[in-house]
């Protein structure tokens, strides 16, 4: 079976890296996904844990700071397949550790990492099927361990389609700490053992807001030459063709609340030059964040600011009178509204939200962020909120409450992993 998934591989390599090439996705660290790895690397059986992107990476903050406790003299790895989740993993490393991006799922690649790495666990954040990784890491009796894991819709459907091939795979990963039952009755009409499956909820619910968030609103708000009468809506994780609906909302926003500035955080970095010309046909001036300087240019005229750096979109929040979250207007699943909710910021939240569907009903049930469900409706929204400082404010701490009710997935996931790791 495992050599019929490496030639299948191998094709769907072939095809897509032209494709990889032209989008800019090579770096000076790529040739670490074939396995090519320091020669003087010396990590002593580390952790090792995989965080695909930014949420994943961010989703991991609190496990890495609690096994570092319980496991004081462990290295930890972290691998990422996105460049932008390997910038934010750097946070993450100490002296002795190893930042890296996993190797390309070929059984001969992955063979030869393991032997390099040779980790005492493999953790993985949600959910991700490689099958070779997984293969050879069981047959090395090396435990795995998926923390935070979810069953999406799309994946759920794929992966029924292909059930009795999948299932054994799955059986090969010593244990499952997943979001929701709905996540642990999936995984279980998939094949999977019910022993190897525990609900432990939800990571992203175990963020740390910033120590001192009104001074750092301070700083970042000055940063922006906002004045105290100034309003700030954060549209954060943006994707495209949601950008025209923002502008279009902001463009008629402007007419009765002229003080408000917009910020666009696109979930992909490398579109920031399409928004910024996308904002000078609405007949804003984009203006890049790393381009910012201390002193506001009086030629400025109907500022667009788009961030263009990474790992600052949490410190915007933080600045922010109102967020809108990307991706939920257009069919992208949403992204991570607890965020911005922790900094005690209303959210409002189109739609398609069923990448966080458990979170997103959570967080109506206890009216504690707004749903719209077009442009037209986020202008309403984003009124009611800014001409209501009452409003604005209850929404804020009853998504801030539940935030606090809901926390302790972190360490639910650390006695789990602790079952299985044998030092």
């Amino acid at each position: 079976m495992f050599i019929i998934y490496d030639l299948i591989a191998l094709v769907f390599t072939v095809i897509y890296l032209p494709f990889y090439l032209l989008a800019g996705k090579f770096h000076k660290d790529f040739s670490r996904r074939f396995g090519f790895l320091p020669a003087n690397l010396n990590l002593d059986r580390p952790v090792w844990i995989h965080a695909v992107s930014v949420g994943e990476v961010n989703s991991i903050k609190g496990l890495v700071e609690n096994l570092r406790k319980i496991y004081p003299q462990k290295k930890i790895v972290i691998s990422t397949v996105t460049a932008t989740g390997n910038k934010v993993a750097k946070s993450l490393v100490k002296e002795g550790d190893f930042l890296t991006y996993l190797p390309l799922d070929f059984s001969f690649i992955i063979g030869r990492v393991l032997k390099k790495i040779n980790p005492c666990v493999f953790i993985i954040a949600e959910t991700e099927i490689w099958p070779n990784l997984i293969n050879c890491l069981y047959k090395e009796k090396i435990p795995v361990v998926t923390v935070n894991g979810r069953i999406s819709d799309s994946s759920y459907k794929g992966y029924s389609m292909i059930k009795y091939l999948i299932r054994p795979i799955l059986n090969k990963i010593t244990k499952f700490c997943v979001q929701t039952d709905i996540d642990a009755l999936r995984l279980q009409k998939l094949g999977v053992l019910e022993s190897k499956i525990e609900v432990t909820g939800n990571v992203k619910f175990d963020i740390k807001p910033e120590e001192n968030p009104k001074a750092n609103t301070a700083v970042y708000r000055r940063k922006l030459w906002l004045t105290e009468n100034d309003k700030l809506l954060v549209c954060g994780s943006t994707h495209s063709k949601e950008e025209e609906i923002i502008f279009n909302s902001y463009k008629e926003l402007l007419i009765s609340l002229p003080e408000l500035k917009l910020l666009v955080a696109p979930r992909h970095p490398e579109r920031t030059q399409d928004i910024a010309k996308l904002a000078e046909q609405f007949g804003f001036m984009p203006i890049f964040i790393s381009t910012l300087t201390e002193a506001c240019p009086t030629c400025t005229n109907k500022p667009v600011f788009v961030l263009d750096t990474i790992g600052e979109l949490f410190n915007y929040y933080s600045a922010s009178d109102v967020v809108f979250m990307g991706g939920s207007l257009v069919k992208k699943g949403g992204h991570n509204i607890i965020e911005p909710a922790s900094l005690k910021k209303p959210v409002i939240f189109g739609p398609y939200m069923f990448n966080f569907r458990q979170i997103c009903k959570l967080f109506l049930e206890n009216k504690a962020g707004i749903m719209v469900s077009s442009g037209r409706d986020l202008v309403i929204k984003t009124k009611q909120i800014l001409s209501n400082n009452l409003f604005e404010k209850a929404i804020a701490e009853r998504a801030y409450e539940l935030i606090a009710k809901n926390k302790g997935a972190t360490v639910k996931n650390i006695k789990a992993i602790e079952q299985v790791v044998k030092i």
